[in-house]
């Protein structure tokens, strides 16, 4: 597990689009940062500049005491689960689970003792022959975290990943991934516009609207102190 530091990051286009202004965030190892606001507000964005898919142009990325920004998405040693879940369809879900360790050309036997651990842990077990056209939307999303899990990253990413679940099934995998990350304790930083969502998964949430940061806190403190009327009235 590593800490993540965000160090007065700044991400715009031109001269007139701000779209991260002054970004300043400690996360502990360890800890689950929700970073939530309405659409258009940056959270998004700031989450693809950690994992190295937009470049900043001012300030620091640091995971532990690594600087990332110039180093490759491939090289950060992230994980991350999108919001489609970006199975590939031709492949089981054992495959698509092991395919990370595949790429790093790690032993066949160790691969399959990966996947079936991680598998055990999820609860996929007796879908591992299946391919992703047979699994219902809550299984597809349990595999496509598997694949992030199996790879034991410092840092786990999550973009928005149960925004195409119906309710019920989102409130299911709420609960799971609270478990999950309660199990393992990996650093997490999760995106949503949910309040529900934030406030039930998080152990922290940075709350923004136009670029910035305007509350860090955790759930209880956003809930009962708001900096301002912009969080007292989004969090309702």
């Amino acid at each position: 597990m590593s800490s993540l530091t965000l160090d007065s990051v700044n991400k715009h286009y031109g001269a007139q689009l701000h779209v991260l202004r002054d970004i300043n965030i400690e996360v502990a190892s360890g800890e689950f940062l929700v970073l939530l606001g309405p659409s258009g507000c940056g959270k998004s964005t700031l989450l693809h500049a950690i994992a190295g898919l937009h470049r900043i142009n001012s300030g620091e990325i640091r995971l532990g005491s690594r600087v990332l920004n110039d180093v490759p998405c491939q090289s950060r040693d992230i994980a991350m689960v999108f919001q489609s879940y970006a199975l590939y369809p031709s492949m089981t879900v054992r495959q698509n689970i092991a395919f990370p360790l595949e790429m790093r050309k790690l032993p066949r036997p160790e691969r399959e003792e990966a996947v079936e651990q991680v598998a055990r842990l999820l609860q996929i077990g007796h879908l591992l022959d299946r391919k992703p056209g047979q699994l219902s939307g809550g299984q597809r999303q349990r595999v496509a975290i598997g694949r992030a899990l199996v790879r034991e990253p410092a840092l786990f990413l999550f973009d928005e990943p149960l925004s195409n679940l119906d309710a019920l099934l989102r409130v299911e995998m709420r609960t799971e991934l609270k478990k999950l990350h309660q199990r393992m304790g990996r650093t997490t930083v999760y995106v949503t516009h949910d309040q529900i969502e934030a406030m039930t998964l998080a152990t922290r949430i940075a709350i923004l609207e136009k670029g910035a940061v305007q509350q860090l806190g955790t759930p209880s403190e956003v809930y009962n102190k708001p900096a301002n009327l912009f969080v007292a009235t989004f969090i309702g």
